[in-house]
């Protein structure tokens, strides 16, 4: 398995060239915690993670993937890591978990889109949207 690092994305310009290169296809349902997930919910509530958090939210502006012209507005912010961990990386507190070169931000969509490999998740853009679209009657 290839390690995925911040540097690397960031020299990818497009969202569809950063989702390919994030793309995961997991299986949906496979445990990856299991009955263990209370550790990593601890370590999400944990100081130092809200700090790291913040820190790659204002390094990406604030875009889905860190790309311009993706910002995430009325949506829960999701901080992705880069490269699948484990219980024993929790743990021993691995450098992986904290360091914002393995962290990128995204939003629940996308998220799930990376780990399933379902683009049909991704959100594309605004709705172009046209006089009475929403008022079928009016047509």
């Amino acid at each position: 398995m290839r390690i995925r690092c911040y540097t690397d994305l960031s020299r990818l310009q497009t969202f569809e060239e950063r989702f390919e290169y994030l793309r995961l296809n997991g299986v949906v349902g496979r445990d990856t915690f299991g009955f263990d997930r209370i550790f990593n919910q601890r370590f999400y509530t944990s100081p130092e993670w809200r700090r790291v958090r913040d820190a790659v939210i204002v390094r990406d502006n604030g875009c889905d993937l860190g790309v311009i012209g993706h910002e995430i507005y009325g949506q829960r912010i999701i901080i992705h890591h880069l490269n699948p961990f484990r219980l024993e990386d929790l743990e021993k507190r691995a450098d992986i978990l904290l360091d914002p070169e393995f962290l990128i931000t995204t939003i629940h969509s996308t998220h799930n889109a990376i780990h399933y490999g379902d683009e049909s998740q991704i959100l594309t853009g605004p709705i172009v949207r046209t006089r009475n679209d929403t008022c079928p009657w009016r047509r």
